[in-house]
């Protein structure tokens, strides 16, 4: 059971593992058998299916950069809510390639020190240079 410390600089390691788009590195605070949804409600499950899912992503798009926001940490639980602000530029349709700020929050459960499940959820209004834009259904 990892300690509040503990799950806090795993994250910041992680994070930092995200900003150098080093998915090795993001790749090892996963669990084996993670279990990831994304905010389309696309998933994987496995550590490897979700390495190749993103593998592409990674190889593409390497130009990302995720903000941490706030985290909360439930120790006795083994959980996190990792908020965050994704700029990037957008794949949305007519937008391509604008700069592109997407806020959202990361569910995140630890066992065996390592993230088992990766929820993700994201807000449906973007703003891309500075204007708010709907996501549309």
């Amino acid at each position: 059971m990892l300690k509040r410390e503990e799950i806090l600089a795993s994250l910041a390691e992680w994070n930092r593992a995200w900003d150098g788009h080093d998915l090795e590195g993001v790749m090892e605070l996963f669990h084996d058998d993670i279990y990831f949804e994304n905010w389309t409600g696309g998933h994987a499950t496995g550590k490897e299916n979700l390495k190749n899912a993103w593998s592409d992503w990674f190889q593409n798009h390497g130009n990302f950069r995720f903000t941490e926001e706030d985290t909360f940490v439930d120790e006795p639980e083994q959980k996190a809510l990792y908020r965050w602000t994704l700029e990037w530029p957008s794949m949305e349709k007519g937008l391509e390639g604008k700069t592109e700020r997407r806020r959202g929050v990361d569910v995140l459960h630890f066992k065996d020190g390592k993230i088992i499940q990766k929820l993700t959820y994201s807000k449906t209004v973007l703003e891309v240079e500075g204007q708010k834009v709907r996501l549309k259904p």
